[in-house]
């Protein structure tokens, strides 16, 4: 029977939903603005017995969400290195899945684990996003919650029966917003660049982020890039979920095993 690894370490910040090889590469994954690690439970799934599939819990959400969210993308990346580091540890090779918001945390911990841990991951998937130098003028988290929630529908990537609970959005707003604020108020360092493989993912009907805006993240790696477009919009990977996984296999030698 192969060796198998069904939980890590005790961490808040940590989520593993399916039995993960003992050995291999670790894919650890962090969520949109105003998402959970529950994002990641299809995009397991479709890995299970391939990859050792972690998904990110930010404060401020579901079990957390008496935590307060973080607003400052900078520190979030900051917790979220350390809490990589201690419950999942450096001791097997690392690759990082972040879409929308969750792809500039994961570019951020990245840099992180090079300069800090001295660990360069084994890829780097960006996903929804555009490169760190690409900007908008965006202010969404200061307007009101009707303009929020307007964002969020037309995203198409939240249940509209959540949406239309308004317990249920009481309880998201509040991290909702930290998030949007966050990521629009977040600046990558001029010139900042990893060292490791990245590979940028986007759908080709998004309305947050262009091919070429998704392509601009070649100028952020001093290793290897490739780009992957997708029919659909931003929320393109739930319906696309088996083709991404595809994606992230082949890219990490595990294609066709499990």
């Amino acid at each position: 029977m192969t060796p198998t690894r069904t939980a890590p370490v005790e961490s808040p910040w940590i989520r593993r939903y399916q039995p993960a090889p003992a050995d291999g590469v670790t894919l650890v994954c962090f969520p949109h603005a105003g998402g959970s690690a529950t994002s990641f439970h299809a995009l397991s799934r479709a890995l299970a017995g391939r990859l050792d599939v972690v998904a990110v819990q930010y404060p401020g959400r579901q079990d957390r969400h008496r935590e307060p969210a973080f607003e400052d993308l900078d520190e979030l990346a900051d917790a979220a290195f350390n809490a990589v580091v201690e419950a999942v540890g450096t001791d097997r090779p690392l690759a990082l899945f972040g879409h929308s918001m969750g792809a500039s945390v994961a570019f951020e911990v990245a840099a992180r684990l090079e300069q800090r841990a001295g660990v360069t991951p084994v890829s780097l998937f960006v996903s929804g996003r555009r490169a760190p130098s690409r900007h908008r003028s965006e202010d969404l988290h200061r307007k009101g919650d009707d303009a929020l929630l307007r964002e969020i529908r037309a995203l198409d990537g939240t249940a509209q029966a959540a949406l239309d609970d308004e317990d249920i959005v009481r309880m998201f707003l509040p991290s909702l917003r930290a998030d949007y604020k966050a990521i629009e108020r977040y600046r990558s360092a001029p010139g900042a660049a990893v060292g490791c493989p990245v590979v940028a993912l986007t759908g080709d009907n998004d309305p947050k982020t262009t091919v070429e805006e998704a392509r601009a993240w070649q100028e952020h790696t001093t290793g290897p890039f490739d780009l992957r477009v997708f029919g659909g919009g931003h929320f393109y990977v739930s319906e696309q979920t088996d083709a991404v996984a595809e994606v992230l296999a082949t890219r990490l030698g595990v294609a066709g095993v499990g």
